[in-house]
């Protein structure tokens, strides 16, 4: 599955998953919708246009590349979600703005709370919303009957995702082997072939480490998985499944927790596929790795 599959989630995290692959008019029009969300939906595509100096033209391809009809479309559903946000009690403030968002530096923390579970939820949120459960499918079989599995991950929330999941595929007997160091990854790549398996995390798709070294491992002929914020990015490109997550920063939050919330709940979901489909090998490894640990517990918890 490819990165163009069909859109879900709000227009923000729309707008926000395709905003690196935009042309620079679409990225002008792309900045206004997520600075000033209630203005766009109250302003005709003249005036926006001309506000953004672009073309009507670049306004109805820019409502396309984000899974919208035109612009009509694009102000009904801003509207929409602004006004459902704004009577929102689990998302008080939508904090609109391109890149990262909301957090001032003499923000009360009460205010800070409810930004930081505004972002997580509205993270899970979305990505639920946004993946594609032909693709999450088609990635369990793959890995579930994989000879081997590469899992790439080099920047921080990244790595240590992969790590995890790595554990806990490894803890199922799913042999699995996490790469954040790119001479490892791309020797590890090397020696794949048909029949392995390479998942690559990358929240914004273009880190050059983990897209050289799953093109190299597809080249070989491994089945490549992404798991990435942006869809149409470098790693897309060279990845035979795309799974994607939909999060953004706040201020002081970069590689945020939301990110890395959002990664987890599609491996988590990849891991129950795997497990379901391997299920009385999983039961055994399950029994079996407790067994071999058991004696460093302490009994009771105490």
């Amino acid at each position: 599955m490819g990165p163009n599959a069909p859109f879900g989630g709000s227009v923000h995290a729309r707008v926000s998953a395709v905003l690196p692959t935009l042309s620079e008019a679409e990225q002008r029009l792309a900045r206004e919708v997520l600075a000033h969300p209630a203005q766009v939906a109250a302003t005709t595509i003249v005036d926006l246009a001309a506000s953004c100096d672009i073309s009507r033209t670049t306004v109805t391809r820019f409502c396309r590349s984000v899974g919208l009809s035109g612009y009509g479309e694009l102000r009904l559903a801003l509207a929409a979600e602004v006004g459902r946000m704004s009577h929102d009690p689990v998302h008080p403030t939508p904090a609109w703005s391109e890149g990262t968002s909301g957090v001032a530096p003499d923000e009360p923390m009460p205010r800070v709370l409810a930004q930081l579970l505004a972002a997580d939820v509205r993270a899970l949120e979305d990505t639920a919303a946004r993946i594609d459960l032909v693709a999450l499918e088609t990635a369990a079989e793959r890995i579930a009957t994989a000879r081997s599995i590469d899992i790439y991950g080099v920047s921080g929330s990244s790595a240590s995702t992969a790590g995890e999941f790595s554990r806990r595929l490894n803890r199922i007997g799913r042999r699995t082997s996490a790469w954040n160091e790119i001479h490892d990854a791309l020797a590890s790549a090397a020696l794949l072939t048909t029949g392995d398996v390479v998942l690559a995390i990358s929240h914004t798709g273009g880190t050059k480490e983990v897209v050289e070294a799953t093109a190299l491992a597809r080249d070989q002929g491994a089945t490549t998985i992404a798991v990435t914020n942006s869809p149409r990015a470098r790693l897309a490109k060279v990845s035979d499944i795309v799974l994607e997550t939909v999060s953004r920063e706040i201020s002081f939050r970069s590689g945020s927790m939301a990110g890395r919330h959002a990664q987890m709940l599609i491996l988590d979901c990849l891991y129950i596929a795997v497990a379901q489909r391997t299920y009385a090998d999983t039961q055994s490894a399950l029994e079996r790795t407790a067994a071999a640990v058991a004696d460093h517990h302490w009994k009771g918890g105490a």
